[in-house]
């Protein structure tokens, strides 16, 4: 029971560093002028994407971001912004997928 409590505290650990890492990656995209007034908008979104390319990259620290070139900045930004497309993409056919099924069900009744 012991190992399982140390083990979920470290997973959490990891997590709020991730989460740290995002953002200071988004300040990095914020401070450079990267990011359009939507995406500052959405900044829980763009940081969660972040994470995933963060970790995909295999880049675990602040002082990783802090030394990343502009140029693999903007890589990494546009790997998110590739995620988000794809994830609204896949959200926008599930619900017209779902507004299909009800439209259908709704003429077999009548």
């Amino acid at each position: 029971m012991v190992l399982v409590l140390v083990k979920d505290k470290v997973n959490s650990n990891l997590g709020d560093n991730q989460t740290i890492m995002s953002e200071f990656a988004f300040f990095r995209f914020m401070s450079n002028n990267m990011l359009t007034k939507e995406e500052e908008l959405h900044k829980d979104e763009i940081m969660r994407l972040t994470e995933d390319v963060l970790d995909a990259k295999g880049i675990e620290c602040d002082a990783s971001i802090s030394k990343i070139s502009e140029e693999d900045l903007r890589e990494i930004l546009e790997l998110v912004r590739k995620n988000r497309k794809k994830k609204k993409n896949k959200e926008n056919l599930e619900e017209a997928s779902s507004s299909e099924g009800a439209e259908e069900e709704l003429q077999y009744t009548h």
